[in-house]
């Protein structure tokens, strides 16, 4: 079987760049933060950095978003004019990011091929989404992306190898001499390196990726038979690579198959992590409905679902003015908690009126929970080791089902790719 991970051309600033301003988090945190993306504008001031190469996503709603593609556009070909990069050619980079907590994520670089990638609800490709896929908040990234001459990821894909043979196992291949980048991040970033990988060693990782994909040892692993294997797992940046799949396959329609094929639009470029590493740590996302007749709520839940207090099944804790107590659902409909309270929720709010939120934090869930006509429903953090066996037996998860640390620890902008 073919992998879909492979080295690419890979560009860094040159070691004159201020790397510590170059390089700034990914454009979907602190959306509701503008003094965060403020305080990044200072920092980096007339310095070349990441920030004139993306779009922060807090602006994606303002008057003036055209004008703020237009001129990323114009630094990409400014940046490329001036020769700031200096290119890896078909490289992959092992690299080592020290969390603000002091945990170290390692991490492979490498370009995936779309053509084994797809968002689409029910898919059996190598490449999945782990999550819903919002379909409407592509096209806004598409115009960021559609006539970009570069590409710069804050994408993440996990692998699920818990034997810890792919990654983990790079940093006794490498040697100071390999070393491409070391230098701090600003804001809570902590601190990155990242390795130039010898011929050698990607030609093993990818007879390991090989052997994760056989199709004899996932059906073992998993202990399933009759589905697609799942070898990447959307991890962060979900939309992105979705971004990513419909401007390939939107350049597909005024090509020739030979020429899209050869194009590199065809690839993206990623971060791959293991599932299993120390350093990554998947939290709960509660929910917070507001403004609902309670009673009638937990009529509706009683009936959609088998429901006891004495243990038996998948837990949720629902707080509201009058109690605070914990359920199970004996009869779900999804391989984890999370999934089973969000097909309820959907199927409610399609004929009642109130509105759900999605929370981080028991207390806060508490607190508004506990408020008039409103309901708080407390999830225990998804297992991560349960990931590729629920997106292999459910398909993608509900939008919100867990996230992944904390908004400082999430990739920073850093390496670029031509994709023209």
């Amino acid at each position: 079987m073919k992998i879909p991970f492979q080295a690419g051309n890979i560009l860094i600033p040159k070691k004159n760049i201020d790397r510590y301003k170059w390089s700034v988090v990914a454009c979907d945190q602190y959306t509701s933060e503008p003094e965060y993306w403020k305080e990044v504008n200072q920092i980096v001031g007339d310095s070349p950095s990441t920030l004139k190469l993306t779009l922060p996503e807090i602006y994606l709603e303002e008057k003036d978003v055209e004008k703020r593609i237009q001129n990323i556009n114009k630094n990409m070909q400014q940046m490329l004019e001036e020769n700031i990069f200096d290119e890896y050619k078909d490289s992959m980079f092992y690299i080592e990011r020290t969390q603000y907590d002091g945990k170290i994520r390692e991490g492979l670089i490498g370009i995936v091929d779309l053509e084994d990638y797809s968002f689409e609800k029910g898919s059996q490709t190598l490449i999945r989404a782990t999550e819903k896929t919002v379909i409407e908040r592509i096209p806004p990234r598409m115009k960021v992306r559609e006539n970009a001459l570069l590409e710069l990821p804050h994408i993440m894909i996990l692998i699920d190898d818990d034997k810890k043979e792919i990654i983990e196992n790079l940093k006794n291949e490498v040697t100071e001499k390999d070393l491409v980048y070391d230098f701090d991040l600003m804001q809570k970033g902590g601190h990155i390196k990242g390795y130039q990988l010898s011929k050698g060693s990607i030609s093993t990782i990818t007879e390991k990726l090989e052997a994760l994909a056989d199709k004899e040892n996932f059906e073992k692993k998993y202990n399933i038979q009759d589905k697609g294997v799942l070898l990447f797992a959307m991890g962060d940046g979900n939309h992105s690579l979705a971004t990513a799949k419909a401007c390939y396959e939107k350049l597909k329609e005024s090509m020739k198959e030979e020429e899209y094929l050869d194009h590199p639009a065809r690839y993206a470029l990623v971060e791959l992590v293991n599932l299993h590493s120390n350093a990554l740590e998947f939290e709960a996302i509660h929910r917070v409905v507001f403004d609902v007749d309670v009673d009638d709520f937990m009529k509706n839940l009683y009936e959609y679902y088998d429901i006891n207090e004495d243990g038996n099944g998948q837990k949720l804790e629902l707080i509201t003015k009058d109690f605070d107590k914990a359920l199970y659902i004996s009869n779900p409909k999804s391989n984890i908690a999370v999934g089973s309270i969000q097909i309820f929720l959907d199927e409610y709010f399609q004929s009642h009126p109130g509105k759900i939120d999605y929370i981080h934090g028991e207390e806060v869930t508490k607190e508004l929970g506990s408020k008039e006509n409103n309901i708080g429903i407390i999830l225990d953090a998804m297992k991560k080791e349960d990931l590729f066996k629920t997106v292999i037996l459910d398909g993608a998860l509900p939008r919100k089902t867990f996230s992944m640390g904390h908004s400082y620890d999430k990739r920073y902008y850093l390496e670029a790719r031509k994709i023209k």
